[in-house]
């Protein structure tokens, strides 16, 4: 099993910037392609960004030039830097881990981290 804690979340102004960590711990060893997801109040979970084991990422539209993901294999742990944030960024941003050769079909879930950005 694999345990993800979030940390990072928290309020920021429209055109501000956060940082979102995501620690792995269990078995580290079975982790391939690591995300972020967000879900905004009243909507469906939607990506954010993805990133394999090797360094190669995907991004939402919508978040493409203002966010990066990066993770340090060494420590278990990505990142989400978000720059010029919007208001429709708001939500809870929540961790995610696959297995080795699962792709993005994303087995470990960590709880979230609420993002609030106000206008």
């Amino acid at each position: 099993q694999v345990q993800l804690v979030e940390s990072g979340g928290g309020l920021v102004q429209a055109g501000g910037s956060l940082r979102l960590s995501c620690a792995a711990s269990g078995s580290i060893f079975s982790i391939g392609a690591m995300g972020w997801y967000r879900q905004a109040p009243g909507k469906q979970r939607e990506l954010v960004a993805i990133i394999t084991r090797g360094g190669n990422t995907n991004y939402a539209d919508s978040v493409k030039g203002r966010f990066t993901i990066s993770r340090d294999n060494a420590k278990n742990t990505v990142y989400l830097q978000m720059n010029k944030m919007k208001p429709e960024d708001t939500g809870v941003y929540y961790c995610a881990a696959a297995r080795p050769n699962r792709g993005y079909d994303m087995d470990y879930w960590g709880k979230g981290t609420l993002v609030t950005v106000s206008s």
